[in-house]
C-alpha cells in the first residue's frame, strides 16, 4: 500500500480511477500526450521542496547550488534540441509564456497580428476575453475561406495595411504545415517582428518533421508537453538580441520562483527528444495522422482543409448532421476522447462548435500503427453516425477498452 492510499485515501481513489481511465479510453486530444516514467518521477522529485527565485547564479535564497545544475542543464539541452542562442526554460505554462513573449518585445496598445480563435488560434494570441486581446490592439487574421489553410499573401496585404509591430505564428487547431519562411518575409517588409508559438509541433519540430521557425523568427514561444511529451509547462527561445528582455519579462515580470521539480522533467524531456527513438515516434505521429484522416474522409466525415500535415485533424461535424459538441459527449460516452472545436467561419458558438479536434501522439505513444488506426475511425464514424443509438456507445466502449488495455501507456503500464 502507497503512502498516499494510507494517509489520504480519497485523493489515492481519485487517481488511481484516474489511471484507469487513462489505460482503458483512447485519448485522442491534440495537445495531450503520456509523459515516460522518467518524466514523471523527475516531476514529482525533491525538487519541489525548493525556492530558487531569479536565474543560475543569481538567486535570491540560498541552497541552490544544485538548482543551478538542474537548470543549466535544461537550458542546455533546449538550445541544442531546437539550434537556438538561448532558451527560458522557467514559464510554467505556454499561456505564461506567450505573456512573457509579449513583455518582452512589445507595450500595450500596440498592433498585433494573430489567427483568429475561431479559426485555429490560441486564446493568448489576442482573443478580446484573454489578457493578450485587452493588453494589445490584435488585429486577427483568417484562413482563406475556400482552401481553409492560410493565405500569406492575404495576410501581406493585411499587414502592409495595419502596420502590426509583432505578428504571431502556431496555431492550436491548423492541421496544415507551416511557413515560417514565408512569414518572415511577410513581417520583415511590415516592419514587423516574428514570434512562433509551436506549441503543439514543437515535437515534430525537434524531430525534423516539420519546418523549424529557428533562423526565421525573432521569439519562440512553446509548451514542453503535447508532441513534445514532456511535463506540462512552457519555455521560450530567444537570439541573443532579445535574451536579457525575455529573462527579464519572465522573472521578475510575470512570475516568481520557478517550478523546480518541472524544469527537471523539462530536462528529461529534451534529453528524450534528442534520441533517434523519438524521431521515429515523431515520424508515425504524422503517418497515424494521415492514415486516420484518409478513413475517416472514406468513411464520409469531411476535414478541414481537406487532410492533415501534421499531428492533428479537425473534422467538420456538420458532414454528419451533429454539433461538435454532440460528437464530443457521444465520443466521450464510447471511451474515445476529443474536444469539440470551432471550424473556420462557424456559425455556432464556441461551447457548442461544428468541428472536432482529434490527434494522435498519445495514441502513437502507445505504440499504435496506421492498421489501429483505421479501426479507430471505424468505431468513430459508427458513433458519431448513430450518436443516440441504443447501445452504440456502450457497445464501442466495451470494445475500445479490451483494444486499449495490451497497448502499454507510457509512465504508467510500462512502469508497473
Amino acid at each position: 500500500m502507497s503512502v498516499l492510499s494510507q494517509r489520504d485515501p480519497e485523493i489515492a481513489a481519485i487517481i488511481a480511477d484516474e489511471r484507469v481511465r487513462q489505460v482503458e479510453t483512447l485519448e485522442m486530444i491534440a495537445s495531450e500526450n503520456y509523459a515516460s516514467a522518467a518524466v514523471l518521477e523527475a516531476t514529482g522529485s525533491v525538487f519541489t521542496n525548493k525556492y530558487a527565485e531569479g536565474y543560475p547564479g543569481k538567486r535570491y535564497y540560498a541552497g541552490n547550488q544544485h538548482s543551478d545544475r538542474l537548470e543549466n542543464a535544461a537550458i542546455d539541452r533546449a538550445k541544442a534540441l531546437f539550434g537556438m542562442a538561448h532558451a527560458n526554460v522557467q514559464p510554467s505554462s505556454g499561456a505564461e509564456a506567450n505573456m512573457a513573449a509579449y513583455f518582452a518585445t512589445i507595450q500595450p496598445g500596440d498592433t498585433v497580428m494573430g489567427l483568429n480563435l475561431d479559426q485555429g488560434g490560441h486564446l493568448t494570441h489576442g482573443s478580446p476575453v484573454n489578457f493578450s486581446g485587452r493588453l494589445y490592439n490584435f488585429v486577427p487574421y483568417t484562413v482563406d475561406r475556400e482552401s481553409e489553410a492560410l493565405d500569406l499573401a492575404a495576410i501581406r496585404r493585411q499587414a502592409l495595411e495595419c502596420k502590426p509591430k509583432l505578428i504571431v505564428a502556431g496555431y492550436t487547431a491548423y492541421p496544415r504545415k507551416i511557413d515560417f519562411a514565408g512569414f518572415k518575409e511577410v513581417a520583415k517588409e511590415a516592419g514587423a517582428l516574428l514570434m512562433v508559438d509551436m506549441s503543439h509541433i514543437a515535437g515534430l519540430i525537434a524531430a525534423g518533421e516539420h519546418m523549424s521557425p529557428r533562423d526565421y523568427a525573432d521569439i519562440i514561444t512553446t509548451t514542453t508537453h503535447k508532441t513534445l511529451r514532456g511535463p506540462r509547462g512552457g519555455m521560450i527561445l530567444t537570439t541573443e538580441e532579445w535574451a536579457e528582455a525575455v529573462d527579464k519579462a519572465v522573472f521578475p515580470g510575470t512570475q516568481g520562483g520557478p517550478h523546480l521539480h518541472t524544469i527537471a522533467g523539462k530536462a528529461v524531456a529534451f534529453g528524450e527528444a534528442a534520441t533517434p527513438e523519438f524521431k521515429a515516434y515523431a515520424r508515425k505521429i504524422v503517418e497515424n495522422a494521415a492514415a486516420l484522416a484518409d478513413a475517416l474522409q472514406s468513411g464520409g466525415l469531411r476535414l478541414v482543409s481537406g487532410g492533415t500535415d501534421n499531428h492533428l485533424i479537425l473534422a467538420d461535424c456538420n458532414s454528419v448532421g451533429i454539433s461538435g459538441l454532440k460528437a464530443q459527449n457521444a465520443l466521450q460516452g464510447a471511451g474515445i476522447i476529443t474536444n469539440k472545436n470551432t471550424i473556420p467561419y462557424d456559425t455556432r458558438s464556441p461551447f457548442v462548435g461544428s468541428g472536432l479536434r482529434l490527434g494522435t501522439p498519445a495514441l502513437t505513444s502507445r505504440g499504435m500503427g496506421a492498421d489501429e488506426m483505421k479501426r479507430v475511425a471505424a468505431w468513430i464514424l459508427r458513433v458519431l453516425k448513430d450518436p443516440d443509438g441504443d447501445g452504440v456507445r456502450e457497445t464501442v466502449r466495451k470494445e475500445v477498452a479490451e483494444f486499449a488495455r495490451p497497448f502499454p501507456v507510457p509512465g504508467i503500464t510500462d512502469a508497473d
